[in-house]
């Protein structure tokens, strides 16, 4: 049986494609791999590139060039892939991302093949920034062997896992795909490690063995923090993710769900508008549970009219003016 299949989305890679897929034809194992793209219909020269690749390496590499855009940042393509898999394990891929280790299949297969009751594992990675807009750095500094649900749900969004550091198990999750709910989410990799992790614990290997490239035309820069459209989707997932647990983390999730709402206060479309921001900042206050004085500011900054702002500035001014003659 065919060990791992290597899926890999790609969307206007051209300029990184090429070495993708070399950091991974390069590497050593005991086992046959093979390596499944799929296309997101780029409109650059990546596909030209992929076909090039496919041609030299025929029984090693398999295309699925999309005649659409398949949509929610690159999920339905990688959901494709993984249909299209007749590894044992799959490894995911994304197309600008690539490999520094020759060993990093062989290593998790092994793993995984050691410990049948992990339901996936991952390894450490490096981020680079191709606009140089912040230093190089590790994706994580973690030290544990092993995470369950607990690890990856906290107050603030937990993002320790590189999507092309991570290996599962292709039948289980044939048996177990996505909850509805997921195709709601424009990101992939958080639901889905919330699932791996309640069929069972995600294994890691403390070595840096990818990395994690970002550029411009990257979905991690699509997200746009301050968009209203990326953080109500984010209150959905954290909301549906709570549904999913059955309520087991509420706090944690409550006050995650709130930051969302916090940033609302700021987001292009509604920071100079009053009653959505009233709205907004109740929310904020009810989930996050403040300190007496983070609510005072939010109460002032965000939920008192404007006009008595400045009667009470304007009262405030006058009230300093008196106390100033007085005192001469």
């Amino acid at each position: 049986m065919l060990k791992v299949s290597v899926c890999v989305v790609t969307y206007n890679h051209g300029k990184f494609i090429a070495k993708t897929l070399d950091s991974i034809l390069m590497q050593e194992t005991t086992f046959d791999f093979e390596i499944i793209v799929g296309d997101d219909l780029s409109q650059d020269n990546t596909r030209e590139v992929l076909i090039a690749y496919q041609q030299r390496h025929p029984d090693k590499i398999r295309l699925l060039l999309h005649d659409r855009n398949l949509g929610l940042n690159g999920k339905f393509n990688a959901l494709a892939t993984f249909a299209a898999a007749k590894g044992e394990y799959i490894a995911q891929f994304d197309g600008d991302d690539y490999l520094t280790s020759p060993h990093k299949l062989q290593k998790q297969v092994e793993l995984l093949d050691a410990h049948p009751h992990y339901s996936a594992c991952f390894h450490n990675a490096e981020v680079i920034y191709d606009d140089f807009s912040a230093p190089n750095h590790l994706v994580n500094w973690i030290q544990k062997s092993e995470f369950n649900v607990d690890d990856l749900v906290g107050e603030d969004e937990l993002c320790f896992i590189a999507t092309s550091s991570v290996m599962f198990r292709r039948e289980d999750f044939a048996k177990h795909p996505d909850p509805e709910w997921t195709n709601l989410s424009t990101s992939g990799d958080i639901p889905r490690n919330i699932m791996f992790a309640k069929r069972g614990p995600i294994g890691y290997i403390d070595e840096v063995m990818s990395v994690y490239r970002k550029n411009r035309g990257g979905a991690s820069f699509a997200d746009n923090h301050y968009g209203a459209d990326f953080l109500f989707n984010r209150i959905q997932m954290y909301s549906n993710i709570n549904k999913e647990l059955d309520y087991r983390f509420d706090d944690r999730l409550k006050k995650n769900i709130a930051t969302y709402y916090y940033k609302l206060l700021f987001s292009k479309e509604y920071k100079d508008r009053y009653w959505p921001k009233v709205k907004y900042a109740l929310k904020y206050i009810q989930l996050a549970k403040p300190t007496s004085k983070v609510r005072r500011e939010i109460i002032r900054d965000h939920i008192v009219p404007p006009f008595l702002m400045k009667f009470y500035s304007f009262l405030a001014i006058g009230v300093y003016q008196l106390r100033e003659k007085a005192s001469k």
